[in-house]
């Protein structure tokens, strides 16, 4: 550890005061106000050097949770692994912690494997700086001074862009298994090369996500896989084996996951990329998909009508899947109505086209319809089918599906309208 930070100036590093939010500004000189050292720290930071719009601004300070309290009314104090501040401007929230000292105090409480499950000893700037996962990600900005502050080399790291772990990787990557994850994240989103050392423990250590609950997996797998580098991080994550962890058994060969999976990983990126909205239960609804498959035709086999057939594979596929990483009931409920539609999109005739096409899910299941098409051939001709009744008059419409036209006055059911996949 370097007790004397590198400080590299305005002139240099280029940030400006007025990139960094308000509302965080407003922090740090409260806290500076009141005689406390206080920061911009992390992927705020770092983004802002690498020219990148941060998606928020923590803030690290010498003042003790309870401190920040007295300064800022509107202050919660959060947590219990870390705790910390959260202090509410309007509909503005910034986190603020206080500086982390070294691990081992009698505060902390460690896992017989390393991995630490309370950390609230407190320490300097210096300290704290080291404490931090990756040197890129220890990057302090006093917006007073104007200066950033580098104890441990990220700013190097940050030019030549390689992602480093600070301190040794396999004790880091044991204090919390999910770096494992956030090695990755970072590397694709930031374009990063991973520094040697950091990554050749990767694949070994992979097992150590068995120890993360379920319902944080599930929240890590969202930054994962809904930012808009979903397929480039998917083979990242295979290529590390960090997939067959969080995901086990869903594909034979996980490199080769199928056109289904690539193309649904591919659109949610250019969703994401383009603005639209994104829900991750079509996600799962994909993923998940060729196990419910198989499991279904087996029920089908035993006599269980096709419907109720994708409905209790779904359900046994998702039990077995929130051992690992919890999906929520918002999400998987719909995964599973997207599952049901399936079979249903093989009755062209008659009323049940139209309660189809009425229901809330209708869009969705279409758009998996058509992923489906991709690599199973013989569903193009229904896949068109389902294409071409959306873009017919409703008279035209009725013609095609009843084979002649319904009498004035007709029970009439509205399209559902275009919802995100």
């Amino acid at each position: 550890m370097n007790s004397q930070p590198i400080v590299i100036d305005r002139r240099e590093h280029g940030i400006d005061r007025s990139q960094v939010l308000p509302a965080a500004l407003k922090v740090i000189d409260g806290l500076q106000n009141a005689g406390f050292h206080a920061c911009v720290v992390g992927g705020g930071v770092r983004d802002l050097l690498l020219g990148l719009k941060p998606k928020d601004f923590d803030v690290a300070t010498d003042a003790t949770p309870e401190e920040i309290r007295k300064v800022f009314r509107s202050a919660r104090l959060i947590g219990r692994r870390f705790r910390l501040a959260h202090v509410r401007f309007g509909r503005e929230i910034i986190e603020v912690a206080t500086f982390r000292g070294q691990a081992g105090g009698e505060s902390d409480t460690e896992h017989s494997n390393g991995r630490i499950l309370r950390d609230n000893t407190f320490g300097s700037e210096a300290e704290d700086a080291v404490r931090r996962d990756f040197t890129i990600n220890a990057l302090m900005y006093d917006p007073v001074t104007e200066v950033v502050k580098d104890y441990v080399g990220g700013y190097e790291d940050l030019k030549s862009r390689t992602l480093r772990l600070i301190g040794d990787p396999v004790t880091r990557y044991r204090e919390d298994p999910v770096r494992l994850l956030r090695a990755t994240r970072f590397a694709v989103k930031l374009d990063l090369k991973l520094e040697p050392a950091t990554a050749g423990p990767i694949p070994q250590m992979a097992g150590l996500l068995s120890d993360i609950p379920p319902a944080r997996l599930f929240e890590e797998v969202l930054k994962l896989l809904m930012a808009g580098h979903a397929w480039p991080t998917f083979r990242q994550l295979v290529q590390f084996g960090l997939w067959e962890a969080l995901f086990p058994n869903l594909f034979e060969d996980p490199s080769r996951p199928g056109e289904l999976v690539e193309q649904a990983l591919k659109n949610t990126d250019d969703r994401v990329r383009g603005g639209q909205p994104v829900t991750p239960a079509f996600l799962f609804a994909a993923l998940l998909w060729p196990r419910v498959r198989v499991k279904a035709v087996l029920l089908e086999k035993e006599g269980i009508p096709i419907v109720e057939a994708y409905s209790e594979a779904g359900e046994i596929v998702l039990a077995e899947q929130v051992r690992t990483v919890a999906i929520p009931r918002r999400f998987s409920g719909m995964s599973k109505q997207i599952w049901m539609f399936q079979p249903r999109f093989m009755k062209m005739r008659g009323k049940r086209v139209l309660g189809l096409m009425s229901e809330r899910r209708f869009r969705a299941a279409y758009d998996f319809l058509l992923l489906r098409a991709l690599e199973e051939p013989e569903l193009e001709p229904v896949a068109e089918w389902w294409t071409q009744i959306q873009e017919l008059t409703t008279e035209e419409r009725n013609q095609k599906i009843f084979g002649r036209k319904r009498k004035p006055g007709g029970r009439r059911r509205q399209q559902a309208g275009s919802g995100p996949a």
